[in-house]
Formats: structure tokens, C-alpha cells, sequence
């Protein structure tokens, strides 16, 4: 701890160093541990008792007496915070926070970052903008991951770090930063914009049907859907390959048609919403005609399938023909790119029937579509 500007962690050579953390798990039912290992320091995480996989776990330590907050109040100056970690499960995601508990902002200064594989150290920093804090304030740290599942998971930390840096020499961030919950671009923005290849609903309960004609009649005639409901998952799928090999710059979206939503009108907390997450594995050439729960899986776990940890959770647009626009982030693009993320899916999040329009129709005009860039 010889810089005066500096809070330094080693976990490797101080063990003991977990006694000086807080660390504590929240909405679900998820049971944590934060205990000294060969080199690390490890979060363990059960969740196999969890239902609804909303539950979110951290460790955080007060850094202020460490750091000299007073250089905060000179032009340029931030803090940085920076982990070495190595994670059981992967791709997943977790989050570095600095907050100052006299002044809250929710969220403000928090990263999430896409780790890629559970073989390799992957260092991961993030540098404030204009963090607000002066000598006496409480400043924190912290590290969390949260929604991977409802099995059992292992974060492995090194070091942590905080510093007070300048934010013009100190040199960009590591890792592959995932902004939270980013600002909608406009879809005028994007040069690429492919309608879905394959799109259909599988069904729990039903393993062994095709739902590629599951519709609604209407004045006009049938209305083909795909519906997310307790039981019932919509699967997307792309024909990606003139773009292998490219790299994607920035975020993208996908954009879906609304047909019709029901759910309760009451205000519940993570209630009611859909979980947008990659198709990670099973059959990568599934076709929309025959495709069904156990042809889709293959014989394995839907979680060995589908990535138990969301891309994102949005709010469906209520009205029918309303649009849902939902950012898919820069690492995943990536993945359906390179054809290591087979395709995207939808799942319900509390209790929700949503419908949306399916490519049979005529026009296509409110298929689901994928808008992104790429580099040069």
C-alpha cells in the first residue's frame, strides 16, 4: 500500500484479505461464499435452489482512506478500478462499481464486461467520468455478478485494485466493456439490417412438436406468431455468413413487431418482462418446419443450450404493431458472427404472454430483424 494514490489488493498473497470485504447476495434465493484459495480469493455461488434467476451476488470494500480524494477536484483526474479474475462459467458477465455512498448514483459509474472462456486470467478495469468525492466521503468498490443461473458458480479473483489516475495518460480500460443498459440508437444508424432467417416457438411441455404454424385467426385471414409464455420460447435464427470474419463495431439491435401482450397490470418487481440470451449450443442448422424442444437440444440441459444469463431484460411494447427495439451487445454480435452464438432467444421473465408478428407473413415488414455495424 506504498502509493498514496493506490489501493491494492493481492488475494494470492493475502489470503486473509477476504476478512476485510463485505459480501452479501440479493433478489433470489442464491447462497454465497467468499473464501481464500491456491492464488485467489473465490466467490462461490449456489443457486440451485433459485427459481426465477434474478439473484445477484457481490463482494465491496471501502477505499477511500486509501486514496487521495482531494486530487478528484483536479481537471482530469479519476478513479480506476481493476480486477484480475477467472470465472467457472462462460460467456457470462460481470460488474466493477465505484460509488460514493454521501452522494448515490445509481448505477453511474458501473461497468459490466463480457468474459469469454473460464480457462484464462482476464484482467477487467473501468475509469470513472467526473466521479464526484472530497476528503470524508465513503467511497466503495465493488464487484458483482449476477443472473448466471440456477446452478453453481465460481468467480476467482487475484488482485482488485483502485486508483486515483488521470484519465488522459493512464491508458484505455482492459477487458470487453458492456455498458448497462445503454440508450436505444436509432435504427437509421445501422448499414445492416438482416430479417430473420428461421424463427419459431418450442414448447416445454409439448417436446416433440413443430409449433411453426402456431397463429391466430383474424378478419383478414391467419396471422402467424411466435409467443413467449411460461412454457413457450421463441427462437431466431440469421443467415450471417456473407459477414464471417468481419468485426462488429459497436452495439446493434433486434427489432420485433408487436401482436399482442398479456400480463398483470400491477407493478411487480422483475415481473412480467422478456429475457432476450444467445443459443449457445444444440442443432446449429435447426429449420423453422420441423425444429422442436428436444430436436433444438439434442439431448442436453436447455441450459447447456441456452445461456442461462440474459442479454438483456426488456419491457415489451404493449400496443399491437408497437415496436420492441433491444440492444445486443458489441461481444455477442461477435459471436453470432464468428458462429459461436448459433442464434438468439426469448424467454418469458415472471408471467407474461407476449406474441410477435412471424416471418411467414406477408410483406415481412414485421419480421424480427438484426441492425448492426461493421469496422471498415
Amino acid at each position: 500500500m506504498g502509493n498514496p494514490n493506490q489501493f491494492f489488493e493481492d488475494f494470492g498473497k493475502e489470503p486473509q484479505a477476504i476478512e476485510r470485504w463485505t459480501w452479501f447476495t440479493g433478489d433470489g434465493s442464491a447462497g454465497m461464499e467468499f473464501v481464500p484459495g491456491d492464488g485467489y480469493a473465490s466467490i462461490h455461488v449456489d443457486a440451485t435452489r433459485d427459481r426465477r434467476n434474478i439473484w445477484w451476488a457481490l463482494i465491496k470494500r471501502e477505499v477511500s482512506p486509501y486514496l487521495d480524494l482531494a486530487r478528484l477536484h483536479e481537471p482530469g483526474q479519476e478513479l480506476r478500478i481493476e480486477a484480475c479474475i477467472r470465472v467457472s462459467h462462460a460467456p457470462r458477465r460481470v460488474n466493477l462499481h465505484i460509488y460514493n455512498a454521501k452522494r448515490p448514483e445509481h448505477h453511474a459509474h458501473l461497468m459490466e464486461f463480457d468474459i469469454p472462456d473460464t480457462t484464462g486470467r482476464h484482467i477487467i478495469s473501468m475509469t470513472t467520468q467526473d466521479f464526484d468525492a472530497e476528503p470524508g466521503d465513503s467511497v466503495y468498490g465493488q464487484l458483482a455478478l449476477m443472473d448466471w443461473g440456477i446452478g453453481a458458480y465460481r468467480v476467482d479473483i487475484a488482485y482488485m485494485k483502485m486508483e486515483v489516475v488521470d484519465a488522459a495518460t493512464a491508458g484505455p480500460d482492459q477487458g470487453v466493456q458492456v455498458p448497462y443498459h445503454p440508450p436505444i440508437p436509432d435504427p437509421g444508424t445501422f448499414e445492416h439490417q438482416i430479417t430473420v432467417a428461421h424463427d419459431c416457438l418450442i414448447d416445454v411441455t409439448y417436446p416433440d412438436v413443430n409449433f411453426n404454424n402456431w397463429c391466430v385467426q383474424e378478419t383478414g385471414g391467419k396471422t402467424t406468431l411466435l409467443t413467449i409464455s411460461g412454457m413457450q420460447i421463441v427462437i431466431l435464427r440469421w443467415d450471417l455468413a456473407a459477414w464471417a470474419g468481419r468485426r462488429v463495431a459497436g452495439s446493434g439491435l433486434l427489432a420485433l413487431t408487436t401482436h399482442s401482450v398479456q400480463r398483470s397490470s400491477d407493478e411487480l418487481y422483475e415481473f412480467g418482462k422478456m429475457r432476450v440470451v444467445e443459443i449457445l449450443g444444440g442443432d446449429p442448422q435447426w429449420d423453422q418446419t420441423t425444429v422442436t424442444y428436444n430436436s433444438l437440444c439434442q439431448g442436453r440441459p436447455i441450459d447447456a443450450v441456452l445461456n442461462p444469463q440474459m442479454i438483456i431484460d426488456v419491457d415489451v411494447a404493449a400496443e399491437p404493431g408497437g415496436k420492441t427495439p433491444i440492444t445486443i451487445s458489441r461481444p455477442v454480435l461477435q459471436r453470432m458472427l464468428d458462429g459461436k452464438t448459433l442464434g438468439l432467444a426469448l424467454r418469458p421473465l415472471g408471467a407474461i404472454n407476449a406474441s410477435f408478428y412471424a416471418m411467414e407473413n406477408e410483406g415481412k415488414e414485421r419480421s424480427a430483424r438484426l441492425l448492426f455495424n461493421l469496422q471498415g
